[in-house]
């Protein structure tokens, strides 16, 4: 009779986990295959054995994460929501994710490698397609608010996605300084306004004043 091996002797699903807090605090290149055991709580056997090396692990973990914590960006997926509101969604979801003091702060998919050995290219890429999908998101959200009328039909769909795809990059590192919550949350509400200055319409009035009053005196 066929040996069936020794069965493993921790969940997969837990180690994963344990081991994406550890590359979202620390990024990929930092983190060592020590340190990832250490806080998965297996043997050098069982780690390869399981993930093959560091670099299928992080697979592992970045796909954990898109499906948990990462599921805050779909939002602009939703068709059902009108076109500012998917992205403004988006933002304001994200802030409140990356800022959670539940977990490290930041996103995983921003902080994790964007510069390192060119050993770790296929990590970079990685990761840098994953932003360019919620960069195409927004920008299709855009692209809808043209067609539906509420942007203007010249608007530049690209550039104006590319200023809320840096907003949402960029809350990252403010997040990681520790700027709170409250604050970020606050920036969503002026960084929407340049949706609102795209308007179909739109005359060019700051629409944080109120209408029919000049300036102070």
């Amino acid at each position: 009779m066929a040996r069936t091996g020794r069965p493993r002797q921790f969940d997969p699903l837990e180690a994963t986990d344990a081991a994406l807090r550890l590359f979202w605090q620390y990024g990929y290149e930092s983190t060592s295959v020590a340190q990832l055991r250490g806080a998965m709580g297996i043997s050098v056997a069982s780690f390869y054995a399981a993930f093959s090396s560091k670099d299928q692990l992080f697979d592992a973990v970045v796909q954990r994460y898109l499906s948990t914590f990462g599921q805050v960006t779909a939002i602009a997926t939703d068709q059902d929501l009108p076109p500012r509101e998917a992205v403004e969604q988006t933002l304001r979801q994200s802030v409140h994710m990356q800022t959670d003091p539940s977990h490290p702060s930041g996103c995983l998919v921003a902080l994790a490698e964007t510069t390192g050995a060119s050993e770790n290219q296929r990590v970079r890429d990685l990761l840098a397609d994953r932003r360019a999908w919620d960069r195409r998101n927004i920008e299709a959200c855009v692209e809808r608010g043209v067609v539906l009328g509420d942007l203007s039909a010249g608007t530049d769909a690209g550039a104006l996605a590319a200023v809320f795809h840096s907003f949402l990059l960029g809350v990252s590192t403010q997040a990681r300084d520790g700027l709170p919550a409250e604050t970020l949350d606050a920036a969503v509400t002026h960084v929407m306004r340049v949706w609102d200055s795209a308007r179909a319409g739109h005359n060019g009035q700051d629409p944080g004043r109120c209408s029919g009053r000049g300036p102070d005196r």
